[in-house]
């Protein structure tokens, strides 16, 4: 039996027309009827990096008996002209969260996926003990199981006060060892006392993964990276899937 946590995150590749950008995570996150995807705001548009893409395409399983079988699943970005996305801010600045949402008129009968709904969130006023293991769902450096198309997932723990602003901002830290890829992933806590089946996810959603955090004045001959990463709170979800 699959986990059904592994069905909840698609990989995620970005297009400019047919042209193949980059690889990232992302998760289906449902609010009543509606279905949408959610990642990170930079795999959307990073003007830095001059990344502009124009779509991206999720992997979907079509077949529960052979998982082997999936197929491409084409979301525009924009139209006529207008981001389709929506992304987050609050008082501190730009929360690098998006979400857009899935037409499901258009998905085929016989996709198979698991989402999160408001169920799994997590109140950040919740007490979660600092040190507690967690799990980010993923494709580091686009690595996966090319056979039957499942993420993996990576071992981290809170390192930062659950439910505090690191910094003023909208993240919380994770001490854990992540990649380019894993932007987007769904960080997750495991339910005490629930057990997983073909229908149920207990789990706890966190947060949305964003990026590894590092500091500027490492000498980087002498020090080795931080190993911590941000983890963008995912309460934000609930403000972004608002009609």
């Amino acid at each position: 039996m699959i986990d059904p946590l592994l069905l909840t995150a698609p990989r995620v590749s970005t297009f400019i027309g047919d042209k193949h950008l980059t690889n990232a995570s992302g998760f289906f996150f449902e609010r009543g009827d509606r279905l949408f995807l959610a990642t990170s705001r930079h795999v959307m548009v990073d003007t830095p990096s001059d990344h502009h893409p124009d779509r991206i395409e999720l992997e979907l399983h079509s077949d529960a008996e052979n998982l082997a079988e999936s197929f491409a699943f084409s979301v525009p970005l924009f139209r006529d002209g207008t981001s389709l996305w929506r992304q987050g801010t609050d008082d501190a600045g730009e929360i690098d969260v998006a979400m857009i949402e899935i037409e499901c008129d258009a998905l085929p009968e016989n996709a198979i996926f698991h989402a999160f709904n408001e169920e799994h969130l997590c109140d950040p006023q919740d007490h979660i003990e600092i040190g507690s293991p967690l799990l980010i769902v993923g494709f580091p450096l686009g690595f996966h199981d090319t056979l039957h198309h499942m993420p993996v997932v990576r071992q981290a723990v809170i390192a930062s006060s659950f439910g505090f602003r690191f910094q003023g901002l909208g993240y919380f830290l994770t001490d854990g060892r992540t990649h380019r890829g894993t932007s987007g992933a769904p960080v997750v806590l495991r339910m005490p006392g629930k057990d997983a089946g073909p229908d149920n996810l207990p789990w706890k959603l966190l947060g949305v993964h964003s990026a590894r955090l590092d500091v500027g004045t490492r000498d980087l001959e002498l020090d080795e990276a931080l190993g911590l990463n941000c983890a963008w709170y995912a309460d934000i979800l609930m403000t972004l899937s608002e009609s």
